[in-house]
């Protein structure tokens, strides 16, 4: 038992070890450092290759192992919103001035079966039900109760094709002022077809709220916070991120963070 409990001790650690790199890497970013982010660390801690973190998660455990679940007891007082709270996008919030009753996800890309699901129709598959701990690269954390379907059960029904290797989330939330370059992000199919990897509706045993992501948001409990994108729109199963936006697979990775954040 004190050896089990040294371990879990141990694995806490690193990952909050991961998650204070990421933290100090993103302030330096994102305040703008501009001699320090000319510099050869900075430049190889912020670029897209993702060697740090992929080692680092590897000596916290296998891909495949399951994040931490944690009990009622452990439930935050307040699930705090991260990244946008409100999206300055009128058709979005014409879909939210009606419940989301004539919101749909599209799945499409590299599918054979591209299609269109509905909020009842996502509620009407299979669901999981897990409690975990968001954290995010600010550097705060939360624990939430979430309910949600399983991301594999959307792309059990779309069917995948043999040459995709990625999934990105298309968002409603705009990044800029003017209403323009909506959020984005991806993952690989490993994290896609991870059993904890859900499309989340419910927090906290309520409809999920608009500034955690209604209707939908993606939970990929095994990376840090900017990886579950909120507000989603349109899922696409790619090859390659080329042909998107900045090319990296997603907004913040398009700005110097790594793609793979796993924790």
């Amino acid at each position: 038992m004190l050896k089990r409990r040294q371990a879990v001790t141990n694995q806490e650690d690193r990952r909050r070890f991961l998650i204070r790199v990421f933290a100090g890497a993103g302030t330096l970013f994102l305040a703008g450092c501009d001699q320090l982010s000319k510099s050869e660390w900075v430049q190889s801690l912020l670029s897209n290759d993702s060697r740090i973190s992929r080692f680092t998660h590897r000596l916290i455990g296998p891909r495949k192992a399951m994040a931490q679940e944690f009990s009622e007891a452990d439930l935050s007082p307040e699930f705090r919103s991260n990244g946008t709270s409100t999206p300055n996008n009128p058709a979005y919030q014409e879909l939210a001035k009606n419940d989301f009753k004539d919101w749909a996800l599209e799945v499409g890309g590299l599918v054979e079966k591209p299609q269109k699901f509905t909020l009842e129709q996502i509620r009407a598959l299979p669901s999981r039900t897990q409690i975990t701990r968001h954290d995010c690269v600010e550097g705060w954390s939360a624990i939430g109760k979430w309910k949600g379907t399983p991301l594999l059960e959307i792309l059990s029904i779309v069917g995948v094709k043999s040459n995709a290797k990625f999934l990105v989330f298309h968002c409603a939330d705009p990044m800029e002022d003017d209403g323009t370059n909506n959020y984005y992000e991806s993952i690989d199919l490993e994290d896609a077809f991870h059993p904890q990897t859900i499309l989340a509706y419910e927090l906290n045993d309520k409809t999920l709220p608009v500034p955690n992501g209604a209707p939908i948001r993606v939970r990929v409990e095994r990376q840090l916070g900017y990886k579950m994108a909120k507000y989603i729109m349109r899922i696409e199963l790619v090859d390659s991120f080329e042909h998107i936006a900045g090319g990296k697979g997603g907004y913040w990775e398009d700005q110097g963070y790594e793609w793979y954040a796993g924790i």
